[in-house]
């Protein structure tokens, strides 16, 4: 079922990101929200194109080096909002291949879409105590995904700008506990409560 929109406030319009939800995302079993025709399979790139700009506004007071993301749905956001910084863009890889560096920095993670854990890593020749690090990903849930990229930032000793985020699961709370850590998080839509009924964003 496509997902409805109900808002306390009852705004008359929502962002672009917003309507891309309302229209195609579809609410599954165990809170999953199946946003790959526009998002994270099929890409609608003008839509990513526009959000990386976003990005880039919301963090423009900030010194980047660089941007982090997570292979593989993080690419194409990450590479956008780096684009529109004007910084380059480093992804953690989910397997150690052969054409990887052995000196990487490593970190293990619990995905919640596919319920196990992986490992990922970055080599160290790209990720060095220099850099200003923002980090960007598709969705934020437990927040699993960005303690493994932060983790890879502190470990490299470089400094951790903040977190950009396409869609916040508010609801699981991962983005207000890094919040409350001092970590500055930026979501572009942030869901407080979601059923197959429809779905209420953050004001």
């Amino acid at each position: 079922m496509v997902v409805s929109y109900r808002n306390q406030r009852q705004e008359p319009e929502v962002d672009l990101l917003k309507r891309k939800i309302l229209e195609y995302g579809k609410v599954l079993p165990d809170n999953i929200l199946k946003v790959d025709s526009f998002l994270n399979h099929q890409v609608d790139i003008g839509l990513l194109t526009e959000m990386g700009k976003e990005f880039a506004k919301l963090f423009a007071g900030c010194r980047i080096t660089k941007v982090l993301t997570i292979e593989a749905s993080g690419i194409i956001l990450g590479g956008l909002a780096a684009q529109a910084i004007g910084v380059p863009m480093l992804f953690a890889k989910k397997s150690q291949t052969k054409n990887l560096s052995k000196g990487v920095y490593s970190a293990k993670v619990m995905s919640y879409t596919h319920g196990k854990v992986y490992d990922i890593f970055v080599s160290k020749e790209y990720l060095t105590p220099e850099d200003e690090v923002l980090i960007i990903d598709d969705f934020l849930a437990n927040g699993e995904a960005l303690r493994g990229l932060i983790s890879l930032v502190e470990q490299a000793g470089a400094k951790l700008v903040g977190c950009g985020i396409a869609i916040e699961k508010g609801f699981q709370g991962g983005g207000d506990m890094m919040r409350m850590q001092g970590i500055k998080v930026e979501s572009l839509a942030i869901i407080d409560r979601m059923s197959p009924d429809g779905l209420v964003f953050r004001s």
